[in-house]
């Protein structure tokens, strides 16, 4: 039993882990931080299932649980930044954002840095529906939000993306 158990837990991981890691990439500053809140939300997942058949969880509740571990983090960093305000910190944190094969890609660079400047809501909505593959009722549950709020924050955010991929190809055409 508790081998297959922890057969179906590292199979949801395959299948699932890049998107939450893509999603956790939105609440922290580096992969790294990234890859402890994806720790972090495992592990709360895994003692909250237990108590339920100790199966894995349904994608909504692990982003539902990033965005709250994501949220916590941030609380504690403010916390620490403000304890330490009197000494001068400088952060230079590397950035590899989608897939860091594609790192040097001029257009995928281009995306990851458009997405980035999203604001944090219409960046979550994005993320969880292009790349955690979430319906806009799944969105909404995680996000508490009804689903035409997240419908519509999904449309801003593309007509934003599609509006900079237009600048970017204008400015490409003016210097060719």
């Amino acid at each position: 039993m508790a081998h297959a158990l922890a057969k179906e837990w590292k199979q949801w991981l395959v299948e699932n882990g890049p998107r939450l890691l893509l999603f956790a990439r939105g609440w922290s500053q580096c992969r790294q931080d990234a890859e402890d809140l994806v720790q972090e939300a495992i592990l709360r997942l895994w003692n909250y299932q237990a108590d339920k058949g100790a199966t894995p969880p349904d994608l909504p509740l692990a982003f539902s649980t990033i965005r709250f571990c994501g949220l916590n983090h941030h609380r504690s960093e403010t916390r620490r930044r403000n304890r330490e305000e009197s000494v001068i910190y400088l952060n230079d944190f590397q950035d590899v954002w989608l897939d860091p094969a594609l790192e040097e890609d001029e257009e995928a660079v281009f995306l990851r840095d458009a997405v980035q400047r999203l604001s944090p809501k219409l960046r979550e909505v994005v993320v969880m529906k292009t790349w955690g593959g979430l319906t806009f009722a799944e969105i909404s549950e995680t996000l508490a939000i009804s689903p035409n709020t997240a419908a519509s924050r999904y449309r801003y955010a593309l007509d934003q993306l599609a509006h900079e991929l237009r600048r970017l190809k204008d400015e490409r055409h003016a210097n060719a």
